[in-house]
């Protein structure tokens, strides 16, 4: 039998796998008939038995009680690894959280296969850690220690733009120098590459690769800056308390818009000092919003309703957000201005990460005949409006914007492994 290869694109927000065999590539159904599944996990009370996917989503938001988990891929390379935490009461590793996950998805593609597949390419950010080196290679070996547990042999990596640009090229007729632009849930990656019809099946595209840069900012954090501009205030964010009017504790409130922060919240410690300056309180009525999400754990279901708000505005001018879980009837209008004015920063730095990519590739933004954009963020309104500004000549790609990263890293394993096999 004739081994087969596979390209894993475990992401913040979304995560597939892709099989490659004598040059036929194709995405494994992971979920049902989806081939593409939500980097979610959930670890139910009764017996810790472990939930992936749409069906832990699920089962968080129907509150069955357990331990709800996302955005796993930002713990890689931080302090988080070594520390692990708490799930149902019991101490647990993320490198053992993450193995489980990842698990998941190779027994999928195992099961397709027929047979235990051993040589796997990994897709990975261009920077796990922004500016922090020795971190960004540790993240890499926690993630190659990772695969080899799983059970791979042979384990390669590749940058996650690069392999969206393979995935494009294979549908591609002639030559164009493109950019590629992966925007994520956590990181923002860009490559400069020639991508041709006929340098496709060349062993070897490292000359080809004019230049890639990275950015620790995605979705997750337009996720943060719209629940602190929105949502947050009406949690009592940035309210006062007390006859010197100081401003009530303003951690909390950051860490309920991090998707990987919330569950490190709802210790007793923390719920008594909420308790404790709600009585000093100057508006009690929005700081007791604060008290009762904590009580009832319900940051995740705070952190999707600004997630469902994000992604509403990409095609709505105003959405009403509500809250039924917090109060009946509670409900915030949020329009999209409001959501661009609070995700500026980032954008600038996304596009400032794009433009440094031109420069480290030596070429004017004109040069550029293809823009590809892949990943989720890449859906925003003042995302889109920004590439099309700095690249008005340019041809915009932005098809299979979920699973593009997985398919090119199947066939970077193709090219990789193939003459192996």
């Amino acid at each position: 039998m004739t081994p087969l290869s596979c390209g894993i694109d475990f992401g913040t927000s979304n995560s597939s796998i892709a099989l490659a065999s004598n040059g036929t590539i194709s995405l494994v159904p992971v979920e049902e008939t989806q081939v593409t599944m939500p980097s979610a996990l959930f670890f139910q009370r009764l017996d810790n038995k472990a939930f992936y996917g749409r069906t832990a989503v699920d089962m968080f938001f129907n509150r069955q009680p357990g331990r709800f988990m996302r955005s796993l891929k930002r713990v890689l390379g931080t302090s988080l690894m070594k520390q692990g935490t708490l799930v149902n009461g019991a101490s647990m590793g993320f490198s053992t959280i993450i193995t489980a996950f990842l698990q998941h998805l190779k027994t999928k593609a195992d099961q397709v296969a027929g047979q235990e597949i051993e040589y796997v390419v990994m897709g990975r950010p261009v920077h796990f850690v922004d500016n922090d080196p020795s971190a960004d290679t540790r993240a890499q070996a926690e993630l190659h220690a990772i695969a080899q547990r799983l059970g791979f042999k042979h384990i390669e990596f590749q940058f996650e733009p690069i392999a969206a640009a393979f995935a494009h090229e294979a549908r591609l007729r002639g030559e164009k120098l493109a950019l590629v632009a992966d925007l994520g849930g956590g990181t923002s990656d860009f490559t400069v590459i020639r991508l041709s019809d006929k340098s496709r099946l060349k062993p070897d595209r490292t000359a080809d690769i004019l230049a890639n840069t990275g950015i620790r900012v995605g979705g997750n954090d337009f996720d943060k800056a719209l629940s602190l501009a929105t949502i947050l205030p009406e949690l009592g964010y940035r309210s006062t308390y007390g006859s010197k009017n100081l401003e009530v504790p303003l951690k909390p409130y950051h860490d309920l818009a991090e998707w990987s922060k919330v569950n490190f919240l709802y210790t007793p410690k923390l719920i008594m000092q909420v308790r404790q300056l709600l009585h000093e309180s100057h508006d009690k009525k929005r700081y007791i919003r604060l008290l009762k999400v904590l009580e009832d754990e319900t940051g995740h279901s705070l952190l999707a309703v600004a997630e469902n708000a994000k992604i509403a505005l990409s095609a709505q001018s105003i959405h009403h957000a509500g809250f039924d879980f917090i109060e009946p009837d509670f409900s915030i209008p949020i329009q999209r201005t409001l959501f661009d004015g609070a995700i500026r920063a980032d954008v600038d730095a996304i596009v400032a990460s794009a433009k440094q990519c031109l420069q480290d590739a030596g070429i004017g933004r004109e040069a550029i005949e293809l823009v590809i954009l892949t990943g989720g963020s890449t859906e925003v309104q003042a995302i889109q409006a920004a590439f099309r500004s700095l690249f008005p000549q340019a041809a915009i790609a932005d098809d299979n914007k979920l699973s593009s990263v997985g398919l090119g890293l199947a066939y970077a394993s193709d090219h990789t492994f193939g003459h192996r096999h």
